[in-house]
């Protein structure tokens, strides 16, 4: 009995052999597609639903493309959304110019993509019907602004008031831009701070009403960054999914909803020079 097991155990000790080195493997196949899982935040310009809505596809398609999964963070509001990357809390988050600045300077996060389609620019809306045609008009009023650090629509829009125009406003934060454009509408302030992407993404009875009084100049448009703890090989393989998807004409629509309609390489030294604009005095705190 002894030797026929010692023989048995001879014979299917290969088999046995290939079946644990099969199942080693497929452990660790597992083990790594479970690492592989990365957070996402995306700065809170519209709501959760329209966020989870227009991010959800394209962070499927680009996570099978990455070999990674996405699950997305989500703020209540700009400021608690800059309190979470300035902790490092999530892998990728998609900011503002300046919440780059911001990012790089606490974290370390450096962007990987941005949209080479359009820049960023900030716009000043007022109603259409509203008798305010100039800037020196608006001294003294009550302007409504997403949030203190949204970069085009609020920081630097109200440094560009102070320092060129200079006029003295009272501000009115409201969390989104479409609160903002509801804001001015309602006559609940004399004027609003948003940015092109957001007005144009607004229904037509909404747009039509608005008429815009003022352009900040432009800059490169919103990137998505990574956390340093993302790997380099890592980083490199979702660049290249975002540009691959990116470029598939199937998914344009999809782009087109996240704001990135032709996803571009970018790197840090892009957003660089924001530093010099010296934006310091009008960062509020996140809260």
């Amino acid at each position: 009995m002894s030797f026929e097991f010692r023989l048995s155990a001879w014979t299917l000790g290969p088999a046995l052999l290939r079946c644990s080195v099969l199942l080693g493997a497929l452990l660790a196949t597992v083990s790594a597609w479970s690492a592989q899982t990365l957070t996402i935040s995306v700065v809170p310009q519209f709501s959760a639903r329209q966020i989870f809505s227009d991010w959800t596809p394209v962070l499927k398609i680009v996570g099978e493309k990455a070999g990674v999964e996405f699950k997305l963070n989500f703020y209540d509001s700009i400021p608690q959304f800059e309190s979470g990357f300035m902790r490092g809390e999530s892998d990728l988050a998609y900011m503002n110019p300046y919440h780059m600045v911001m990012a790089k300077n606490a974290v370390g996060y450096q962007p990987i993509i941005r949209d080479d389609a359009n820049r960023l620019s900030g716009i000043l809306v007022v109603r259409k019907d509203s008798s305010i045609e100039n800037l020196s008009q608006l001294d003294g009023k009550k302007i409504a602004f997403p949030a203190p650090n949204a970069f085009g629509a609020s920081l630097y829009m109200r440094a560009l008031l102070a320092r060129e125009a200079k006029i003295n406003i009272t501000p009115l934060y409201v969390k989104t831009h479409p609160n903002v454009y509801r804001h001015v509408l309602l006559g609940q302030a004399e004027a609003g701070g948003g940015v092109n992407r957001t007005l144009n993404d607004e229904r037509e009875d909404v747009r039509s009403q608005l008429r815009i009084l003022y352009r900040t100049p432009e800059v490169y448009s919103h990137p998505i960054a990574v956390h340093p703890r993302v790997q380099p090989e890592l980083a490199q393989r979702l660049q290249a999914a975002f540009l691959e998807a990116g470029r598939d004409p199937a998914n344009a629509e999809l782009f087109k909803n996240i704001l990135i309609p032709k996803p571009a390489k970018s790197t840090y030294e892009e957003y660089a020079a924001l530093g010099a604009l010296k934006l310091e005095s009008f960062v509020g705190k996140s809260n």
